[in-house]
């Protein structure tokens, strides 16, 4: 039985990739908030003492950029103590794509970049999961990558679509990896649109922002329900409530977490 979250530190890279409607469900639980902005303090190494649970949020840097950000392999010495001492994790996006490389799964660029809004379906271990079963019938959801991970070994894949095989992990009872945006909300989105335009027309065209922003009016009413259920229940897998004796996920972890060089 984990104990109850009461504290969670949130890893931020940049300023406009914060928790979005994470933040007000947190809160609504009197969940206490720690932020690490890397973008703000660089050279901070955050402890995990008195933390009941960690998110790593998204961000524009690779995770094999460590030569330019250094504040990488400060996360993935954290996710590493975080992994050994069974904390839950969730990893957005960079988030994911950092939890996976600790657990010694290749990242690498995706065949071509998710940007925007597209549909992604559950697995056979997703339709099983206590959060991720929300997403069950395929959903659309916010995406915002152009780089994958693959499934670390021990890990079961969640979700998937057809742009990216893999976008959702889960590794042990409480550690979960999601490569889309289910926290996004309107102010965030737009702002993306503006931040990333270019890197947007590139990929897909001059219009593709009008074209997002138009969807954005048809597909995040249902996507703020849905990460809001995604959410409440993950919290629930982490401890907010008590772990329900329905939730059985298998074995805590049983593969070694590999030592990072």
């Amino acid at each position: 039985m984990l104990q109850p979250l009461r504290k969670v530190l949130v890893i931020q890279h940049v300023p406009h990739e914060p928790l979005g409607r994470l933040d007000r469900l947190l809160r609504t639980h009197k969940i206490r908030i720690k932020f690490v902005n890397f973008s703000r303090q660089p050279d901070a190494v955050p402890d995990l003492a008195g933390y009941d649970a960690v998110i790593v949020l998204g961000g524009p840097m690779n995770v094999d950029e460590g030569h330019l950000y250094p504040h990488l392999v400060t996360e993935m010495r954290l996710l590493e103590a975080a992994l050994r001492a069974d904390l839950p994790i969730l990893g957005i996006c960079l988030g994911a794509q950092l939890l996976a490389h600790v657990l010694g799964a290749p990242v690498r660029r995706n065949h071509t970049q998710e940007l925007g809004w597209h549909p992604v379906r559950l697995t056979a271990d997703g339709e099983s999961d206590p959060a991720l079963r929300h997403l069950a019938g395929g959903k659309q959801v916010f995406h915002w990558h152009g780089d994958t991970f693959a499934v670390p070994q021990g890990a079961k894949l969640l979700a998937e679509s057809d742009l990216c095989a893999h976008q959702a992990f889960r590794y042990g009872q409480h550690a979960y990896g999601l490569q889309f945006h289910l926290e996004a909300d309107e102010p965030v989105i737009e702002r993306w649109l503006r931040i990333y335009q270019a890197e947007l027309a590139t990929s897909q065209g001059p219009e593709a922002a009008q074209r997002i922003h138009l969807e954005t009016r048809t597909h995040l009413p249902p996507m703020r329900a849905l990460g809001d259920a995604v959410f409440q229940d993950l919290l629930a897998v982490f401890g907010w409530q008590g772990r329900s004796s329905t939730v059985q996920l298998g074995h805590r972890m049983t593969v070694p977490i590999p030592r990072l060089e």
